[in-house]
């Protein structure tokens, strides 16, 4: 598996919405004036499946490759396989690809020209990761854009960037944190988050 090469264009970085973007915004403030919906309500629903439902399939992933050696490998080798495997498939995960983070190599995911995003393990993408200077400084100041969201790693862990198209979409599998190993599969669900499939963060301690 090859690192692809990245290049950030700076046409797209204050990219207009899509045509689609643009209907599905008019269409809300319509049913919105009307009172068919509450707006406050739909981001809660929206912030639910966003940090709450979403990523709760790339927990269950990431746990299963913890405590499953086999299933493991076969993510490393073919995750779109391995993840349909125990279920979860669809639009925007069609093609996936899972890169580990060690001791030595730190990965972490942007999407530069838009926000391709793998909706199948991790949701709705947060606000952050669609943003023009999360794309644009996550390849040029990955260290700083890691501090930023509380992680500083050592200066001998080599950050590796992988770029989302809308071909191929990329899925951490984070290091597992010490002291877990009489943990069930669950409860190591519980402790992968959203941000440590993305790369911008780390699991949760066993304490």
């Amino acid at each position: 598996m090859s690192e692809h090469e990245h290049h950030h264009h700076e046409e797209h970085a204050q990219r207009a919405p899509s045509a689609l973007e643009t209907r599905v915004r008019a269409l809300e403030a319509q049913l919105t004036e009307k009172g068919y919906i509450d707006p406050a309500a739909l981001d809660v629903l929206i912030d639910a499946y966003q940090t709450k439902i979403g990523p709760r399939n790339g927990a269950q992933v990431v746990a299963r490759a913890w405590q499953d050696p086999e299933f493991r490998r076969r993510l490393l080798e073919d995750a779109t396989a391995a993840i349909a495997s125990l279920g979860f498939a669809g639009r925007q995960g069609e093609h996936m690809v899972a890169v580990e983070n060690t001791p030595e190599v730190h990965n972490m995911v942007v999407c530069t020209l838009c926000s391709c995003y793998p909706w199948a393990v991790l949701g709705l993408p947060p606000t952050w990761y669609k943003s023009a200077p999360y794309r644009a400084r996550a390849v040029k100041d990955p260290r700083g854009v890691l501090k930023e969201f509380g992680v500083e790693l050592p200066a001998s862990t080599h950050i590796r960037i992988w770029d989302s198209t809308a071909e191929v979409r990329y899925l951490v599998l984070p290091q597992r944190p010490p002291g877990t190993e009489r943990l069930s599969e669950a409860e190591l669900a519980n402790l992968v988050t959203r941000d440590s499939m993305i790369g911008t963060g780390l699991p949760k301690s066993a304490a």
